[in-house]
């Protein structure tokens, strides 16, 4: 610790830092009452720890540390400077003012630089906060992203259960109403069948799917001869509800030959000549 009379350099800038235990540092203490050059050195590395402290950027500690900082400086010893009156002539700017005592400073010691130590310092305390802010730059940045990542998923749950509130709701409400739905049922299409035998003149002719006709109207079957002359009429006919219909054994002349039936709307009791259109053909 003590090196041809003198503090070793690197225990007296962890003494001024106050990292010594109680012992070495009241031995340190002891030496510099004696020791005019580590008295200075002392009070040097003093001066360059304060004018590093007031570049750096402050930093709030945390609660705990400081809390512990605060403990720690309570358990520590006071050491207040002595003040002398400067003894100056009448009138001089410093008559009558107090100073800090300079006995028992430290003075430096010839050949002796204080640098390398300022700079080592200088660069430990600056890599602490370095890392320090790092590490709290990075414990800021994912628990920004932690809560916002809660956020989102307590944003949907809201909205999960706000759209189960309302369905469970519609589902319980007394005055909803309830329809069962169904493939809409295709309207049949008209249709019928002709039998017809030429040399006795007979036809049966059926008839499902018809549409309803108005008051005062008829179905009238009409026979299409081969040879192209009038149609023929073959009979009227109504459909009942369900749309079915029937002509069997109208009065027809045998022997003619037919290429075709069909179908017309007449007035009630029928007509001779066919009134367009055709509802019904089939050849």
């Amino acid at each position: 610790m003590i090196v041809n009379n003198h503090v070793d350099q690197e225990d007296l800038a962890l003494y001024v830092m106050h990292l010594l235990g109680e012992a070495q540092t009241k031995a340190i203490a002891s030496h510099l009452e004696e020791c005019e050059g580590c008295m200075d050195l002392a009070a040097l590395l003093r001066g360059d720890l304060a004018t590093l402290a007031m570049t750096a950027d402050p930093q709030a500690p945390p609660a705990m540390s400081r809390n512990r900082l605060m403990t720690q400086v309570g358990r520590e010893k006071k050491i207040v400077p002595l003040v002398r009156p400067v003894n100056a002539a009448a009138g001089s700017p410093l008559a009558g003012r107090l100073l800090i005592s300079d006995e028992g400073l430290p003075r430096p010691r010839s050949g002796r630089s204080i640098l390398p130590w300022v700079s080592w310092i200088g660069w430990a305390v600056a890599a602490g906060l370095t890392v320090t802010a790092a590490d709290l730059y990075r414990e800021n940045e994912d628990l920004q992203s932690a809560v916002a990542k809660q956020a989102g998923e307590m944003a949907k749950l809201d909205s999960d259960a706000q759209r189960g509130r309302a369905l469970l709701g519609v589902l319980t409400d007394p005055g909803a109403l309830r329809v069962t739905l169904t493939q809409t049922p295709v309207k049949a299409v008209p249709q019928a069948r002709a039998t017809y035998v030429e040399e006795s003149g007979s036809l049966l002719f059926v008839a499902s799917n018809l549409e309803p006709l108005q008051p005062y109207k008829t179905y009238e079957l009409w026979l299409l001869p081969e040879n192209g002359s009038d149609p023929i009429p073959a009979g009227t006919f109504r459909p009942d509800p369900r749309g079915n219909a029937s002509v069997i054994m109208p009065k027809l002349p045998r022997g003619v030959a037919a290429k075709g039936f069909g179908v017309t709307i007449e007035d009630e009791g029928g007509s001779q000549q066919p009134t367009l259109p055709i509802v019904l053909a089939g050849a």
